[in-house]
């Protein structure tokens, strides 16, 4: 466990310090809040408001009090600082005894295109941390701007993002910003075990389970999730495929694929396990072989299985099933409706972000130039 030292000879947990927008929160907010973590013991993370993201960047999609709870349901997050500046200072790291300042390896700006961690990068008190790759606000938006048919392809290419967007999205292969540019996600077995707790149930626990698309990992979901651990002791929660989701949900959706919906739902502090291409039916084998006392679902209605029948049949006889209310009325549909009803400020949102992203580049390309003819002349 990381520590520092103090001079009686004591030790002293190490506090860190994240902040950010956290709009969507995605598994790639997760992965950097999980290396943040691992750098101490104490992870408070502070969060903007709407009104200082709109002068920045652009418009969120979720609002401040829905961006509040989705990273208090992140399982690495200790505190959260609600109306975080969005410049950090050293003052606000004193003012939450941090001892330093952690970020992933892209660049954030204010709307006059400064960095907002040179303060602390100045003073030392900066950490940096690996982007995940492959995901981003800036890239689902777009995602649902353009939602298709082919969204995603099935067989063999299912987890592939269409990829065929227009420029204005920042979607251009030939000229985009690497930070938040479209890319293939590689998931891999390392990733999911680092979001995994790896902890099997209790003999004594009781086993809830609850299935769905989860797509969009949004307030509605977390609120879901806390109701149905309620319930129980270990929350196994079933993730169908994408062809599945498809078919219930409709031609567009899921809008993330279900590696990347594995890593959102792992992320949440509720959840204790994930099944990866969960059957639709909840059959009594998968009751028996995960030892599930309970099957939860929302109050929201149940398509029919292919064959006809009623996906929760077997638990329902079983008396081993119940319904709750989540308290929450936001849907995926719902998110995606916010952004198709704003298009034209999304659009602007994402050029404006990638423009000042791809201006920053040539600048560092520039400098990193002219400091290699520098260094040739000594």
């Amino acid at each position: 466990m990381p520590e520092s030292k103090l001079q009686n000879g004591r030790t002293k947990s190490i506090r860190v310090w994240c902040d950010g927008c956290y709009d969507m929160v995605h598994f790639g907010h997760a992965n950097s809040l999980r290396q943040a973590k691992a750098l101490g013991d104490y992870l408070i993370v502070g969060v903007h408001t709407d009104e200082e993201i709109t002068k920045h960047k652009g418009p969120p999609v979720f609002n401040q009090e829905e961006r509040y709870k989705m990273v208090r349901g992140i399982k690495w997050v200790d505190e959260v600082v609600e109306g975080a500046p969005y410049v950090t200072t050293l003052e606000t790291l004193d003012k939450y005894d941090c001892d330093f300042c952690c970020h992933g390896d892209d660049i954030t700006m204010t709307a006059d295109g400064v960095d907002t961690y040179h303060l602390v990068k100045a003073a030392g008190r900066y950490r940096e941390v690996q982007r995940t790759a492959g995901v981003s606000t800036t890239d689902l938006v777009g995602r649902m701007l353009l939602l298709t048919r082919n969204h995603f392809r099935q067989g063999e290419r299912e987890y592939e993002v269409e990829k065929e967007h227009s420029s204005t999205m920042g979607q251009d292969s030939l000229a985009r910003s690497p930070w938040t540019g479209c890319s293939q996600f590689l998931p891999t077995t390392q990733k999911i075990i680092q979001f995994s707790d790896g902890k099997p149930p209790k003999p004594t626990d009781k086993v809830v389970y609850v299935a769905g698309a989860f797509d969009l990992f949004h307030v509605g979901h977390l609120d879901f999730l806390e109701k149905a651990k309620q319930q129980g002791d270990y929350l196994i929660v079933g993730l169908h495929t994408d062809p599945v989701v498809n078919r219930y949900k409709g031609s567009n959706y899921p809008i993330m694929n279900l590696h990347e919906r594995v890593l959102s739902v792992l992320a949440c502090k509720y959840v204790s396990e994930v099944v990866i291409g969960a059957p639709y039916t909840v059959t009594k084998d998968l009751m028996e072989h995960f030892n599930i006392d309970m099957v939860v679902h929302g109050c929201t209605p149940v398509m029919n299985d292919v064959d006809g029948r009623d996906p929760f049949a077997y638990p329902k006889q079983v008396k081993k099933f119940i319904t709750v209310d989540s308290g929450s009325d936001m849907t995926t549909e719902k998110i995606v409706d916010r952004i198709i009803r704003n298009r034209l400020e999304f659009e602007a949102r994402n050029f404006k972000k990638e423009k000042k992203e791809l201006e920053l580049i040539k600048f560092l390309e520039k400098d990193k130039v002219n400091g290699d003819l520098i260094n040739v002349g000594n």
